[in-house]
């Protein structure tokens, strides 16, 4: 238990960073994650999940369904959710080094990477932090939508993955950004990479006539077809960003 009962700005960024991995409805004071990291920082379970309602309040995509989260916060709460949106990979990876620091653990053994296989005389905490940094927004990505593929449904955290918007490599200030992130299957995901299907900023599925013509199945060319027009289901939190959507969307266009 804290001894202090005013939340620090560290406290804060950690529950922040429970806030983004865990679906808003299934948080709870029993939750695993709720209960994992209010013991690392010295909270009680049930206080860090009224944090993380706190936080919930703040969030425009929440309040747009009718949830408000809890009526009451602190600054600190709206500070940190600033700070986020302002450069959400800075913080996303200082959320993480916090909770090495608060846990007394190297950030790659609490943030559950591999550095196995990094070449010799690469520069480590580069490296760390961009992989750190991918599994946080792996993490938001998939909570926002519940662990459910935005196109197919599919609602299996094993069969999903976090697809980038724009790619990682040609946006470096939203590489860890939730908002740039879609919540797809493996088949979908890779479409979508490759420029064979595309999500208008209006959230409508686009189908790529190279994909169309390169299934020759007669029942999954009937699936595909009547994906197209439709809109994917969207997260609970961390919309689609419609200036991102927008610059995908625009270079598939250009490549039919």
């Amino acid at each position: 238990m804290s001894r202090n009962n005013n939340w620090t700005r560290e406290e804060t960024i950690i529950a922040f960073n429970v806030y983004c991995k865990i679906p808003f409805k299934k948080s709870s004071k029993t939750h695993p994650l709720v209960v994992k990291y209010a013991k690392i920082i010295g909270r009680t379970p049930s206080a860090l999940n009224m944090k993380i309602g706190n936080i919930g309040r703040l969030d425009p995509d929440l309040q747009r369904q009718g949830i408000t989260g809890l009526t009451n916060g602190a600054t600190m709460e709206k500070t940190v959710w600033n700070e986020f949106y302002g450069n959400p990979e800075r913080l996303a990876y200082e959320s993480e080094k916090l909770i090495a620091e608060f846990s007394e653990k190297k950030i790659e053994d609490t943030a559950e990477i591999s550095l196995d296989d990094l070449p010799q005389g690469t520069e480590r905490e580069t490296i760390i932090r961009q992989r750190v940094n991918q599994s946080f927004f792996r993490a938001a990505v998939i909570s926002a939508y519940n662990s459910k593929c935005c196109i197919s449904g599919v609602a299996l955290a094993d069969l999903v993955e976090a697809c980038h918007i724009v790619d990682w490599a040609d946006d470096e200030i939203n590489r860890t950004n939730p908002r740039n992130g879609l919540c797809l299957n493996p088949f979908f995901h890779k479409a979508y990479d490759k420029f064979l299907i595309s999500i208008t900023p209006d959230y409508d599925i686009v189908v790529s006539e190279k994909l169309l013509q390169s299934i020759e199945d007669e029942v999954s060319l009937d699936y595909i077809k009547q994906l197209i027009g439709t809109k994917i289901n969207r997260p609970d939190r961390f919309l689609p960003q419609r200036e991102l959507l927008d610059i995908h969307h625009n270079k598939f266009l250009s490549i039919q």
